[in-house]
């Protein structure tokens, strides 16, 4: 079995790899908080587009406007026309309600969301790094005998390394 250089950086990285993860498995808070905090301005302008909305059909719901429209247009049924048109603004402006209602919950939901997401990314930026409890170095605990084996093999691994180098010297 012959045990490169490369061999030995790629396991070590690897080992190196599952230790990063845990690390950055505590610094999510912050990351949700930022998370939350853009999709509070995607909301936020997409209320201010309903809201617009909402004003402009009200302005077109004036008679005066429904008249307007209407005004090139000869027919035979005017009141018929205005009438429809009417209707059409109506429903779309109890439709435009009804998501201006919606972002508004939603919009509520993520303020809340967003500050008890601060208040955990303050919490966990306060407690101390932890360190690993007593019980954790026992030879039955799973994250200890994995580490343990991965830190042996790789150990193995060099040491093997370094004799076969060693004798390679030697005999040349």
């Amino acid at each position: 079995m012959r045990v490169t250089f490369r061999s030995f950086a790629v396991m070590s990285l690897l080992l190196m790899l599952g230790l990063s993860v845990r690390a950055q498995e505590r610094n999510n808070a912050p990351v949700t908080v930022d998370q939350l905090r853009l999709r509070l301005l995607e909301v936020q302008e997409k209320e201010g587009s309903l809201r617009l909305r909402a004003e402009q059909l009200d302005e077109d719901l004036k008679p005066e406007n429904i008249e307007r429209v209407f005004a090139g247009i000869g027919s035979t049924r005017p009141e018929e026309l205005r009438e429809a048109r009417r209707r059409q603004l109506t429903i779309e402006r109890e439709s435009v309600k009804a998501q201006l209602k919606l972002v508004e919950e939603t919009k509520a939901r993520l303020e809340t969301a967003i500050a008890v997401a601060e208040g955990r990314a303050y919490q966990e930026s306060a407690l101390p790094v932890p360190s690993p409890p007593v019980n954790a170095l026992r030879a039955d605990s799973l994250a200890f005998s994995t580490a343990f084996v991965a830190v042996l093999v790789v150990s193995l691994f060099a040491s093997m390394g370094m004799v076969m180098f060693a004798v390679r010297g030697l005999s040349k």
